[in-house]
This record gives C-alpha cells, structure tokens and sequence, in this order.
C-alpha cells in the first residue's frame, strides 16, 4: 500500500475529527495512484490512517479509518453490515431509505439508497468508483437485491475527474418501483428522477407534519406530492404547486395509487403563486415550503436570505389563525438560525405572531456527525401563527 505524507495542517484536521484532507495539506504523494486505498503518514513516517486518495480534487484524502488493519473487501462488508444494522434500529419497516449515508457511515463519498428491493448507488470520489464493483458484489450477498443501478449523474464527480452517468449494475433492469412511507404508496422514478429517486431525506419531517395537519393545506415546491399525501388524509383538501410537469405527472400517479380525490395540483412558478394568491386573499390552514436549495455556494447566502423571507412572508399572510407552517431548507451554506432570522423578520412584516413547535432536521438514517459540519444540511420547521 502506498503511503501519502501529510503536513501538520493535515494533522490537525483529522484530530478534529474531520475525515477530509486538502490537497494544501499533502507534503507528498507522489507514489499513490488515483483511487487507490493509501497510508496517511507524517513526515516522520508515524501512522495516522488509511484514505481514499483523489489526484484531481482539492479533497486529496478521504479518510477511511484511524485502523492499521488493511482496508480490504471484509472491512468494506463490514461497514455496510454496519450501516444497514442500524436502519433496522431507526428505520424499522421502512421501504425506502438510506442505506449507506457516505461520512455519516464511514464511508466517505459512497451513498447507497435503498427502494423496496432495488438499490441505488453513488460512487462520489475516484476512490469509491474504483471499488463500486466490489460494492455491488457485496450489496448482492448481503441483501440479494432485484436491482442495482447507479445515478453518477451529479456535477460533483467532474471535481474527481469522473464522468456523469447512470444505469444498471446487476440484477434487473427496473426503472420503477412503488414503496411504502408512512403508509402512503409512492412510486419512485430510479433512473430519472431527482437525486436518486426521491428525497428520502424527508421521511421522517413528513410523519411529524401529520400530527398538525388539518383543514385547507397547501405543500410548495411539492415535486411528486411526498408532503401533500401524506397529509392528505388529515386534510379537508390539499393543493400541491410545482413547477415541473415531469414532477407533476408523477404526483397524479402516486395520488392514484392512493386512491385520494381531495389533492389537486398546479403548475406554477411557486413566488409567482404565492405572491398572487396572497394578493387575491387566499387562506390556508396548513402550509408546507419545501424549496430547491437557494444558496449552493456561501457566496449565495444573502440572495437566498432574500428568497427565504419572501416565501415565508407569503406563507405566513396566507396562514388562518392556529394555522402550522412547516418550512424547510436544504441549503447547508444557511444554517438553522439564519433560517429562523428570515422568517422572524417575515412575521413582524407580515404582523403574525408565531410559534415554534418543532426544529427539525434530516432523517436519521442520514447521520449528522458532530465533528463534519457538512453532514448537517436539512432544516425543517414545524411553527404556529396565533
């Protein structure tokens, strides 16, 4: 195994319990090659962990473990075992959800999600892509899956050097399949749809936006109706705005696996509609943002500051008396109090009073780990007007 020599600011992060290591950090590399499992080791040659090692990214090493014990395929299996143990524990019953949650499970750069009996992976480094075979061979004996495919298609891998692409790895080649999540039927577009399929991320915000939903409710941003069902049952009507057709077609299909003839949906521009319908003095009691991320780079905060408040502003107008806002951000460069910040200056702008009945954040099966910042980008808020 080869080895890659480390400065003391590389040091210094994996003692804060970072596992990424910049590419100012190595002191020497020279004999590692792209992808490959590398020693981490200091200029006194002193042992300090094993990395995948990225000859194109800034994040030159991910480290895999502080263990001088090699990095082999058992050791491989046994994180995976290890992660998928314990979404027996928090997700019991689940159909989909999140396997293998990349550093959340120590296994930087790897994400396996896991839908019915199909499985969907990501290879994010050079690194993971070298070993996805091995992966896919594991994923079969540990769980003899239908179906396993990949969704490379992110942006992210050109950092690595990698190209985007999707398609089958093993098993059946199927496209579509339907699982259950809190008791609402979904069926989830594996090779087509947003991220992996779904936003499994979410599950667990939208069990706990049932114990409040009641009367007219409206879910923003509501993509193939993950909010808008699952409410719906609770709820005299609900109406789902979206902006994109595909995302809509694939609403009506999930309303009609379901059976529900009190959701209706429309295609709009979600400001546009809630600027309108507020200015036409429509009234909800339940409404639920759930927006794109706004800022994608630190230097997006402010203008996503901006989008944040306009669209609470409108939700909280729009709200009737003890009516529940759920909102949400998945931008990791806005924190929790930058998110409340915006939506405090919204209500004294739109003269409500609120309360705040729940701070949320992402499922459990996707782990925040307290000393990787980057692990925590969900926020979800459950809020009363009064």
């Amino acid at each position: 195994m080869s080895s890659v020599t480390i400065s003391k600011g590389g040091i210094e992060r994996i003692l804060s319990g970072h596992p990424w290591i910049y590419r100012a950090d190595v002191a020497d590399a020279a004999s590692a090659e792209p992808g490959s499992v590398v020693r981490v080791v200091d200029r006194r040659k002193r042992f300090w962990g094993q990395a995948l090692y990225s000859s194109k990214s800034q994040i030159a090493l991910r480290l895999l473990t502080r263990e001088n014990r090699p990095f082999d395929r058992a050791f491989l299996a046994e994180r995976i075992a290890a992660a998928a143990a314990f979404r027996e524990q928090i997700a019991e019953g689940a159909q989909a959800c999140r396997l293998v949650a990349s550093e959340g499970d120590l296994l930087p750069s790897l994400i396996v999600d896991r839908y019915a009996q199909c499985f969907v992976i990501q290879t994010l480094s050079q690194g993971m892509e070298k070993l996805k075979g091995t992966i896919v061979d594991i994923l079969q004996e540990q769980f003899s899956p239908l179906s396993i495919l990949e969704r490379n298609d992110v942006a992210v891998r050109a950092l690595e050097g990698l190209p985007e692409q999707k398609g089958f790895l093993a098993g059946e080649e199927i496209q579509e399949v339907v699982a259950e999540e809190n008791g609402v039927k979904f069926g989830f577009d594996l090779l087509g749809g947003q991220k992996t399929g779904g936003f499994l991320d979410q599950r667990e915000n939208r069990a706990a936006a049932r114990a409040y939903a009641r009367g007219r409710a409206l879910d923003a941003f509501c993509y193939a109706g993950g909010f808008a069902l699952t409410l719906a049952s609770l709820c005299e009507s609900v109406l789902g705005v979206e902006s994109s057709a595909e995302a809509l077609a694939l609403a009506r299909r999930n309303q009609e696996l379901n059976g529900f003839t009190n959701v209706e949906w429309k295609e709009a521009n979600c400001f546009d509609f809630l600027k309108t319908s507020d200015q036409a003095g429509e009234r909800f009691d339940t409404i639920v943002l759930d927006p794109p991320p706004f800022a994608r780079h630190r230097t997006n905060v402010e203008s996503a500051m901006r989008g944040y408040k306009e669209l609470n502003l409108r939700a909280l107008k729009m709200l009737n008396p003890g009516g529940t806002l759920v909102t949400c951000s998945c931008s990791f460069h806005v924190s929790e109090a930058d998110l409340l910040e915006a939506i405090a200056a919204a209500a004294l702008d739109a003269h409500r009073t609120v309360s705040v009945l729940e701070r949320r954040t992402q499922s459990r099966d996707h782990p925040i780990l307290l000393t990787v910042p980057e692990t925590h980008y969900l926020k979800c808020l459950i809020l009363r007007v009064l």
